[in-house]
C-alpha cells in the first residue's frame, strides 16, 4: 500500500515532508490544554469574565503563595481560559511554555523588555515588520539598547555584527513582505556558539508550517491575530519557549498588564479548533495564486517560497510543511498609481492591513505601511512602487485567480 501524502494541499509526496512535524496538529489544536470534564460539563471552556478571584480564608492565600498553586489571583496575572490557550499554543509549537499577550507587538515588546538592559545590543535581519524595527530603533534606543541591522539571511554578516554586548538575534521567517526564509539551524547555531539568545517571529509560517524550536531557536513569537485566530476578529500575540526562559517574561507581563480580554481568549481558542484545516487551504491557495501570477505577462516578479524561482525555495522545502497564504508580487512596468489601480480593481480581496484570516486581503505596502517614508528609505527596505501584498484567505482558489486575472487585465 502506498503511504498517503502528509499534506495533500502541498502536492508533495510524504517523503518530502520535513522531519519534526507531528501528524496530530488538529488533535492538539482541538484538545491540548483542556480538561476532559469542564465546569458545568460544557464541551467548550467557559469564558471567565472576572477581574479578580476570591479566596475562602486567609490560610488559603498563604497556601497559594507558599505552595505556588496553579490558580488565579487577579486578572492582570492570568485567566483560566488564557491558561488553556497558552498550553494549547505551547503544544502546537513544541515548546514547554507560552505567554499570551494582547497583540503581537505587545508580545515582542514584552519579550525584549524582559530580556534587555541598558547597553545591550540586538541584531535584526533587515526584512521585518516595520513596527518591530521602529520599536527597537526609536524606543529601545531611548533606554540605551543598541539595534544593529544586517541583510536578511546573511549569516556571516550577522555573526560578524555580534559583540560582547549582544543579547539577542532576531528574524522573521518567512519575512514580511519578501518571504525570505531563514536557515533555522544555522541561525540557532550562531546564537548558541556565541551565547546569544535567538528569536524567530514565525507569524507568516505558523506552527503548522514551521518548527523553530525543533531547530534549536530559543523563542518563537506569533501575532495570533493572524493565522492562529484566523477570522480577522481578534488581536493577540504569544511567545513560546522553555519554562525557565519564560518565567521572567510572564512576570513582567503581570506588571505591564499587556493581557488579553476573556472574550478574545475565547475567540482565539475557538479559531484554533479549525487551525489545521484552514492552513491546508491557505497553503493550497497561496501556491496556486503564486503559480498563476508567476506566469502572468503583467507580473514582473513573485515572492513566494513555494516557487522554484524564489531564492530561498530549497531551504523552505527542507524546513516547511507548506508555504502559507501570503503572496507578494510586482506589477510589470507600473508606477505606484497603476499598481493602485490593480488593487482597486479586485472584487474578492478587501483592501486592508493584516493577513491570515479566512477573508483574502490585499494592500500596496508603499501606501499602507511606508507612505510617510522617503523614497530612499523605501528603497533601503525593498519596498517598491509596483509591489502588492496579497493574503489569500480560504475562498475558492479558482475564484481568486479569476478575480486577479480580470484586475490585471482591466487596470
Amino acid at each position: 500500500m502506498t503511504k498517503p501524502a502528509t499534506n495533500p494541499s502541498s502536492k508533495l509526496p510524504a517523503d518530502d515532508t520535513p522531519e519534526g512535524f507531528a501528524n496530530d496538529v488538529s488533535t492538539k489544536a482541538v484538545h491540548a490544554g483542556e480538561a476532559r470534564q469542564k465546569p458545568g460539563n460544557s464541551i467548550t471552556d467557559p469564558i471567565f469574565c472576572a477581574s479578580t478571584y476570591t479566596f475562602e480564608d486567609t490560610q488559603s492565600i498563604i497556601d497559594f503563595i507558599e505552595q505556588k498553586q496553579q490558580r488565579e489571583e487577579y486578572g492582570r496575572y492570568g485567566n483560566p481560559g488564557e491558561r488553556v490557550v497558552e498550553q494549547k499554543l505551547a503544544a502546537l509549537e513544541g515548546g514547554e511554555d507560552a505567554v499570551l499577550y494582547s497583540s503581537g507587538m505587545a508580545a515582542l515588546v514584552g519579550l525584549l523588555m524582559s530580556k534587555l538592559s541598558a547597553c545591550d545590543e540586538v541584531i535584526f535581519f533587515d526584512e521585518c515588520y516595520h513596527r518591530s524595527r521602529e520599536f527597537c530603533t526609536k524606543h529601545m534606543s531611548r533606554f540605551g539598547v543598541v539595534t544593529r541591522q544586517v541583510r536578511a539571511c546573511d549569516y556571516d554578516a550577522m555573526e560578524a555584527a555580534i559583540t560582547p554586548h549582544t543579547r539577542m538575534l532576531i528574524s522573521e521567517s518567512p519575512t514580511n513582505p519578501h518571504l525570505s526564509c531563514v536557515d533555522l539551524e544555522q541561525f540557532a547555531d550562531i546564537g548558541r556558539r556565541h551565547g546569544v539568545e535567538t528569536l524567530i517571529d514565525a507569524t507568516l509560517a505558523t506552527p503548522y508550517n514551521l518548527r523553530p524550536i525543533n531547530a534549536g531557536v530559543d523563542y518563537v513569537l506569533h501575532s495570533a491575530t493572524k493565522y492562529l485566530g484566523g477570522h480577522n476578529d481578534l488581536l493577540a500575540g504569544v511567545v513560546v519557549g522553555t519554562k525557565e526562559n519564560m518565567e521572567s517574561v510572564r512576570n513582567l507581563r503581570g506588571i505591564m498588564g499587556a493581557v488579553n480580554g476573556p472574550q478574545n481568549v475565547y475567540l482565539l481558542s475557538r479559531g484554533l479548533k479549525t487551525f489545521e484545516l484552514r492552513m491546508q487551504r491557505h497553503n493550497e491557495n497561496g501556491l496556486r495564486v503564486a503559480q498563476f501570477l508567476e506566469n502572468h505577462p503583467r507580473v514582473e516578479q513573485v515572492y513566494y517560497p513555494g516557487l522554484d524561482s524564489h531564492p530561498h525555495h530549497q531551504i523552505a522545502k527542507q524546513t516547511m510543511r507548506g508555504y502559507g497564504g501570503l503572496v507578494t508580487f510586482l506589477v510589470k512596468d507600473a508606477d505606484w498609481r497603476a499598481t493602485a489601480n490593480v488593487v482597486d480593481a479586485v472584487k474578492i480581496p478587501r483592501i486592508a492591513p493584516s493577513l491570515g484570516g479566512v477573508e483574502s486581503l490585499i494592500e500596496q505596502p508603499l501606501v499602507m505601511s511606508y507612505y510617510e517614508c522617503t523614497p530612499e528609505q523605501r528603497s533601503e527596505y525593498g519596498i517598491y512602487d509596483n509591489m502588492i501584498r496579497l493574503s489569500c484567505g480560504i475562498e475558492n482558489p479558482d475564484d481568486l485567480i479569476a478575480d486577479l486575472s480580470q484586475a490585471l487585465e482591466l487596470s
